[in-house]
């Protein structure tokens, strides 16, 4: 038997095809979604170094002499 007559051979075998849970479109959204809620937790966190910005001075001066 020759290599093309094997590989035609085993072509013919029964396909499996496993279905998705969902369809395709909605892994997409999926993904979508999830991105927009981490950009909202990102969001929400922005400018919080400038509201704390007098106790990260008065650590400064307080810590100021006891460099490692």
């Amino acid at each position: 038997m020759s290599f093309l007559t094997i590989l035609s051979a085993a072509e013919g075998g029964a396909h499996v095809t496993n279905e998705l849970i969902m369809p395709s479109i909605l892994f997409g959204a999926v993904a979508l979604v999830a991105f927009a809620a981490l950009a909202i937790v990102t969001w929400t966190f922005r400018d919080v170094a400038n509201r704390h910005a007098d106790k990260a001075e008065a650590f400064r001066r307080e810590h100021a002499d006891s460099q490692h």
